[in-house]
């Protein structure tokens, strides 16, 4: 299990920090002079393929939009940038979304980004143990040392939920703060007892022989929306109409994508370095247009009950 589990992760390891600039170029069409240029910061994901979409198939364009995409290894990174104004807009999960707008950054949402698929061991994140592994069911966690990528975050918030919902003590567990790219050989050399990760990991996990045992997206509502694009207020109201139509440039690349999961799959290595084979199998979120505001409360409820904010969350103003 180990050479084949590290030679997968291998050709995948450069996910979280390396992007193509291919479909990121200026388009030369005729008129592109009167486009307006926006930057998005994003992170190279499978969840950001439509953004890449709308670029590659000039959607963007027919709404006016010269979109420049940038790079970062996460969302705390993307939130400051649009705070100040580096990135017109930003992608990041909802999480973070809902800590930065209860600690007072002036955050608003656009459009969702990416939704669990909402089916039991099938989702594009989950909980992964080794071939093996005692470890059977979410309960099975009491315990156990688990890794994500970033503490008190949605990795850790929703893996509680999934214990709880599973009969067991969320209190009981041990998380530590790994890279995704990392987590393949951690859980092969036992560095720990399970992982959460999303894709493409999950399947280079699977395909060592690893088995899912939650989904922590489906377990907290199987309808999460997970991510979303999102600007700062002072942008927005600099110009509504501008933003009124990369709303709906992002609306219509989201659409895309849902109903072209084969582009989704093959717009994916022009900003990413996954391997064909795990490009090929992995699980692909969905891309409904419009944030489900029901599971980001049930969402916000586990943060007030995690102690990750203070108070009860106001979603009004971050999801209007």
């Amino acid at each position: 299990m180990r050479h084949r589990l590290l030679a997968l992760a291998a050709g995948t390891a450069l996910l979280a920090t390396t992007a193509c600039g291919g479909s990121q170029e200026p388009s030369s069409s005729e008129g592109s002079d009167e486009l307006t240029q926006l930057t998005a910061g994003v992170i190279p994901i499978v969840d950001v393929a439509p953004v890449y979409l709308g670029v590659q198939e000039g959607i963007f364009e027919e709404h006016g939009i010269d979109l420049a995409l940038e790079t970062s290894a996460g969302g705390a990174a993307i939130v400051p940038g649009v705070v100040s104004g580096e990135f017109d807009l930003g992608f990041s999960n909802a999480v973070s979304l809902i800590v930065a707008r209860e600690q007072g950054l002036p955050l608003t949402t656009l459009t969702n980004g990416a939704t669990s698929t909402g089916e039991q061991g099938a989702d594009f994140g989950g909980v992964f143990v080794a071939e093996g592994s005692d470890i059977e069911s979410a309960a099975d966690l009491e315990g156990a040392t688990v890794a994500i990528n970033t503490l008190s975050n949605i990795g850790d918030t929703t893996v509680r939920n999934s214990v709880r919902v599973a009969g067991g003590d969320p209190a009981d567990i041990d998380f530590i703060e790994l890279p995704f790219p990392d987590m393949p050989a951690a859980l092969e050399t036992g560095q720990v007892d399970a992982v959460w990760a999303v894709e493409p990991f999950g399947t280079v996990i699977r395909q060592a022989g690893g088995e899912q045992i939650a989904s922590n997206f489906v377990d907290t509502d199987p309808d999460l929306s997970v991510a979303a694009y999102f600007t700062s207020e002072q942008r927005l109201a600099e110009d509504p109409e501008l933003f009124d139509s990369l709303t709906a440039a992002l609306q219509e690349s989201l659409t895309y994508a849902q109903d072209h999961p084969d582009a989704v799959r093959e717009v994916l290595t022009t900003y990413t370095e996954i391997d064909q084979s795990v490009v090929d199998e992995l699980v692909l979120p969905r891309f409904p247009a419009e944030i489900d505001r029901d599971s980001l409360q049930a969402l916000a409820d586990l943060m007030f009950e995690d102690g990750l904010i203070d108070a009860e969350a106001d979603l009004d103003g971050l999801y209007q």
